[in-house]
């Protein structure tokens, strides 16, 4: 009989035991296709059950392991119908309530018998008590053992079990000890990002570690990842992101894209056309694109401003010059209401210039988009606006020449090199830049934008005066009211925020239809205006036009405001339920006043009591304008994933790393990076396929 074949991190899951078709779905949900993606599915937290604590001992939000004999059990019929069951031992009595249960349950769950049960101990109406325990019965108190080892708590997916995911992942480690990738270079490599006296483990120990740490591990340090074995790990994981990203860059540098020489007529007359002077910084981020437009190599350039720095107008003086080439521009925008916004601001701009600016949305009707897929079909210059609709197999460009993103964090990179992919010709690869008011703070920047140069406009129009911030509690709304007449009555208009649209069981938050309906009856006198996500993009547009015309005096919305619209007459934005919105999301929602020349305030209107969290965030708000300096704090409150965008793809999927807590080790992972690139490439590569083989992916494109 034939010898079996030792297994490798490369095979596929269904080589483990226990694993058939069914399993292996629910495994790929999770992104887990092979023994090395078990191997890196690493634990977001932990429990103990290494030993057994004292009901006496318990205290609430503890996850603990207890054992006791059964002094009561009975059905509670109330509201809801629960099994009540009594635990005793020496230290105290606990509660243990189950909701589901079945009468096979209640009768194992008898008087007299041994338990042993584990869960998050909560407070009860009479004792502590735990809802819906794990639980095993005993002969004695004594007879089961207690884990040997913390218990991991996996990320999961419907219908996946955590025992599933320990069982696979116990199989995972020990063909990880067989495994020989894991080469003495990369473990010298990744201890020299940091001191000679920290001591950092070998791979294979530190996974193993991760995944089964000891009773006497400090859960303290696991929970904060300050443990050396998560050190270990992030250090490595950082370097892939960072090489992966580096790797991106290489292979779009080695592209080609059109040299874009400067014509200055057509810019003169869209200076002319603007109405306004440049600041400085806008002058100087015009300068350093108009360097890469001048390259032989496709531009990869990351543009950050505040709300209202003047982006918008930059990335216009910048497509004259691929215009004024004989090419096309495509402006790609999250949303439809940013993509009108974009729409009738350069359609404004450009008439002067005698160029057609085109709107590609998924509104249009068919006989519409098909005739504008034909204009831009030709190679003549052009401007296309549009949201995702302008990546879809039916848009074909007759010379694209630039593409602009705004708003990039809404999109991932895929989507980013989709279009890109739309204005190939051969080698030849259009010039991107990349766009946001959401200020980056420079770690994240360095990091999630390895493969980007990065310009930053730090300077805001000087008709972009302060914006004052009020917080105040939802009882003062009446007073609120009264200041939204008062600015109407003196021509101005106003916004009111609402986070939700109808009203919610679940959140106690104001709603957006119900505002409107006590604002309309409270303001007789003004016109109150609804929009919202759920409303059909025609009736979204005919509001916002409205607003934006006057039309209107107040504007109740949910936050698909947030980007995209410039009311300069709107002096007043009031925010209901602040505390439940994030730091930038407040910042840019506060930004869609103090655009002209009157002075605005914001006022965030929050329910309490407020948690630690939420104070922090409404005072950051109170005391800062600068968008740059919300945002630093915003990454120390929130993490990188929030601050990112749940759909970009990079930093915010980081499994053991997190870019706050580890920014210090960044200066170090870049000099590797740098390092590897130059003088072994295949390490690079090999290091990118332990952590993130979806992103050799985009090396290929």
């Amino acid at each position: 009989m034939a010898e079996a074949r030792a297994l490798t991190l490369d095979d596929s899951v269904e080589e483990l035991a226990g694993v058939g078709p069914r399993l292996r779905e629910r495994l790929a949900r999770l992104g887990l296709v092979t023994i090395r993606d078990i191997v890196y599915h690493l634990p977001s937290r932990y429990q103990d059950r290494t030993r057994v604590l004292p009901i006496g001992a318990l205290r609430p939000k503890m996850e603990a392991v207890v054992e006791g004999q059964i002094l009561d059990s009975h059905v509670q019929f109330g509201k809801r119908r629960s099994l009540i069951v009594r635990l005793e031992d020496t230290s105290g009595t606990l509660t243990l309530r189950f909701f589901y249960f079945n009468r096979e349950q209640q009768l194992r769950l008898s008087v007299g018998r041994a338990l042993r049960c584990f869960g998050e101990i909560r407070r009860g109406p009479q004792t502590l008590e735990i809802v819906h325990p794990e639980c095993h019965f005993l002969e004695t108190l004594t007879e089961l053992p207690t884990e040997d080892a913390l218990t991991p708590v996996y990320p999961s997916t419907e219908g996946l079990h955590q025992l599933t995911l320990r069982k696979l992942t116990q199989q995972a480690l020990v063909v990880l000890r067989q495994d020989t990738d894991d080469t003495r270079l990369i473990d010298e490599l990744v201890r020299s990002a940091v001191s000679p006296a920290v001591s950092l483990p070998p791979l294979h120990e530190a996974l193993t570690l991760v995944h089964r740490p000891p009773p006497a591990a400090p859960l303290e340090a696991l929970a904060t990842g300050s443990h050396p074995a998560q050190l270990r790990l992030a250090i490595e994981e950082l370097l892939a992101h960072q090489l992966s990203l580096r790797r991106l860059r290489q292979v779009t540098r080695c592209r080609r894209a059109p040299r874009l020489a400067k014509r200055a007529l057509l810019r003169e007359t869209l200076l002319d056309a603007l109405g306004f002077a440049l600041t400085a910084a806008q002058a100087r981020v015009v300068r350093e694109i108009d360097r890469d437009l001048s390259r032989a190599q496709p531009m990869l350039r990351l543009l950050q401003g505040d709300v209202g720095a003047g982006k918008t107008a930059v990335a216009a003086l910048c497509a004259t010059r691929a215009l004024a080439s004989g090419f096309q521009v495509a402006l790609m925008a999250p949303t439809e209401l940013l993509v009108d916004q974009h729409l009738r601001t350069l359609t404004r701009w450009f008439d002067a210039c005698s160029v057609e600016v085109l709107g590609i949305t998924g509104r249009l009707t068919v006989a519409a988009r098909r005739k504008a897929y034909a204009r831009l079909a030709e190679p003549v210059p052009k401007i296309a606006v549009g949201t995702h609709a302008l990546f879809q197999s039916e848009v074909r460009f007759g010379r694209l020449g630039l593409v602009i993103v705004d708003e990039q964090h809404r999109f991932g990179v895929d989507q980013r090199l989709a279009l890109l992919d739309k204005g190939a010709d051969g080698d030849y690869r259009p010039h991107q830049l990349i766009m946001t008011a959401t200020p980056i703070p420079r770690t994240l920047a360095m990091t999630a934008y390895a493969d980007l140069d990065v310009s930053v406009l730090d300077e805001l129009p000087p008709n972009r005066r302060p914006i004052t911030t009020t917080v105040l509690p939802e009882t003062r709304r009446d007073d609120i009211v009264a200041r939204i007449s008062q600015a109407c009555a003196q021509g101005r208009q106003a916004y009111w925020v609402c986070p939700l649209i109808d009203e919610s069981e679940v959140l106690d938050s104001q709603s957006a239809t119900d505002t409107a309906i006590q604002l309309t009856a409270a303001l007789p006198a003004l016109r109150v205006g609804l929009i919202h996500g759920r409303m059909k993009e025609p009736e979204k547009s005919a509001v916002m036009l409205a607003f934006t015309q006057r039309e209107l005096e107040v504007l109740v919305a949910t936050t698909v405001i947030e980007v995209g619209v410039d009311v300069p007459n709107a002096s007043l934005m009031i925010i209901e339920n602040a505390e439940r919105l994030g730091l930038s999301q407040l910042h840019q929602l506060r930004g869609r006043v103090g655009r002209g020349e009157t002075p605005s305030v914001c006022v965030l209107l929050y329910k309490g009591p407020l948690s630690e969290t939420a104070r922090a965030r409404l005072q950051t708000m109170r005391d800062s304008n600068d968008g740059f300096e919300i945002a630093e704090r915003d990454l120390e409150l929130r993490g990188p994933g929030e601050v990112l965008g749940t759909r970009q793809t990079g930093a915010a999927a980081l499994k053991i790393a997190d870019l706050s807590r580890d920014r210090a080790l960044l200066p170090a992972v870049r000099t590797l990076a740098d390092r590897i690139l130059a003088e072994n490439p295949a390490l690079g590569d090999r290091l990118i396929q332990r952590w993130l083989t979806n992103r050799m992916e985009y090396a290929k494109v």
